[in-house]
């Protein structure tokens, strides 16, 4: 049997960390897309923390003719809260609850894991995180949406109702449109959960007010 775990990127602000962030990347990039991120947050008074970068596996993508790249799930067209990837999606979500799984063989307890994704990693984000029968410390979402949302309230886990949600949005984004991105807020909301809400003037891509942002809020839930 192989081992389930993914090809991981690590960086640490110091040594012994007690919080680790799992974060995952879009369509096609891989781990290093957001290592630079980890010198642009301002941290100070956070406890030193873990972040890992996985690399998603490898797949035909439909909506790029097949083309094989790094993705979490499949594309099958621009409709991206219609047809849905589930089986995809699922399988991807294993490879992060073993991602989880191994920060806390290394001693890190849930209650103190922060997942985030950005773009199709926002996604898998939400889709982990919302079913993880665990408390996690947070929830990170950057350009994304809510996958499967039909599936949230029967498959939801009771634990996480309370996780803060970082949910943010390019106003310009023509990867993914905003409106789509309101709508999983809105969802999100109706559901009880506790969802700070961003958008920027930019497109499917990160700005300095984004990361301030990201920045005040890692303090808040990990002071």
């Amino acid at each position: 049997m192989s081992d389930p775990r993914l090809e991981t990127i690590e960086i640490e602000t110091a040594p012994n960390p007690s919080v680790s962030v799992i974060w995952l990347h879009g369509l096609g990039a891989d781990g290093n897309d957001f290592v630079p991120i980890v010198r642009e947050l301002d941290l100070d008074g956070c406890p030193a923390i873990r972040f890992v970068f996985p690399h998603a596996p490898t797949m035909p993508v439909t909506i790029n003719n097949g083309y094989v790249m790094r993705a979490w799930y499949d594309i099958l067209g621009l409709d991206l809260g219609q047809r849905e990837d589930m089986a995809g999606l699922r399988k991807s979500q294993a490879l992060v609850e073993a991602l989880i799984a191994n920060e806390k063989a290394r001693g890190i307890p849930a209650h103190r894991i922060i997942l985030a994704g950005f773009s199709q990693g926002c996604a898998m984000t939400l889709q982990t995180g919302l079913r993880h029968p665990e408390k996690l410390a947070g929830l990170l979402c950057l350009s994304g949406y809510l996958p499967l949302h039909q599936s949230v309230p029967d498959e939801r886990h009771s634990t996480n109702h309370d996780t803060p949600i970082f949910l943010v949005h390019g106003r310009s984004d023509p990867v993914i449109p905003i409106a789509l991105a309101q709508k999983s807020r809105d969802i999100l909301i109706s559901l009880g959960y506790n969802v700070e809400w961003h958008d920027y003037m930019m497109p499917h891509s990160v700005c300095q007010e984004e990361i301030d942002d990201i920045s005040a809020w890692f303090k808040r839930i990990l002071g």
